[in-house]
């Protein structure tokens, strides 16, 4: 018997590895593939498998179910997954929001638009920071699966929540604006590049803007964070010139 699974929470390689190895532990599993790139499992068993019995054989990052099957193919409701992605995503919008809360908080009563950009970019560097530290290694194995400078040199995922620390203290000390907002300009291309990529070629990736902590779909939402960041480096800029 052969049987398709939807799995989410894989990020990397060595989460593909791991679910096949688990799987394959089942008894009557007599072979396992899995899809990374289609995040989905095919299961070959000599029996009938309960969802319950391969959700308990993986670990708790993992989340394995059934796909929908319609005249044969394999299709999910739009609308569930739908509703599935604004409920994955409400995490980012709620930290989106605290942050503009706090923004405003800061420059009350006298809101200059220059000091409300400036401390929103620090404060979203120091914020989405400290989500991507809190699983280094994990964040850099999904960081280099979209971003083309972590693909090719792996130890800048490593670094890159430490620039994002260093890139939120020095705007909000106002420390070399100029310079800063150029390093924010090039750093957050290179990752709209490689995050427009796989939205082109609709790879079912794990976002990895908060990590690993939350698991976020790589969505439009993605895409509309990096250019609002990059929108206000380039007017802070050119105020600057």
């Amino acid at each position: 018997m052969k049987h398709t699974y939807s799995v989410t929470g894989m990020t990397c390689g060595n989460c593909k590895a791991s679910v096949k190895e688990h799987l394959l532990e089942i008894p009557n599993v007599t072979d396992v593939a899995v899809s990374l790139e289609n995040a989905e499992a095919t299961i070959i068993a000599t029996d009938d498998i309960d969802t319950s019995t391969l959700k308990k054989a993986l670990p708790s990052k993992y989340n394995i179910s059934e796909k929908n099957i319609f005249d044969g193919q394999q299709r999910i409701s739009e609308t569930k997954t739908e509703k599935s992605k604004l409920q994955q995503l409400k995490p980012l919008f709620l930290i989106f929001t605290f942050i503009i809360l706090i923004d405003g908080a800061i420059n009350y009563p006298v809101f200059n638009a220059k000091d409300l950009m400036l401390d929103f970019m620090g404060l979203f560097f120091m914020v989405f920071s400290l989500f991507k530290l809190f699983d280094l290694k994990g964040f850099a194995n999904s960081f280099s699966m979209y971003d083309p400078l972590a693909k090719m040199l792996p130890p800048y995922g490593y670094i890159y929540p430490f620039i994002e620390v260093i890139l939120g203290v020095l705007l909000l000390m106002r420390v070399e604006v100029s310079v800063l907002l150029i390093v924010t300009l090039v750093v957050l291309i290179i990752t709209t590049i490689g995050v427009t990529r796989s939205l082109v070629s609709k790879n079912t990736i794990q976002c990895a803007c908060l990590g690993t902590v939350l698991d976020l779909p790589m969505t439009e939402a993605t895409f509309i964070e990096n250019t609002l960041m990059i929108v206000m480096a380039l007017l802070m800029i050119f105020s600057w010139i």
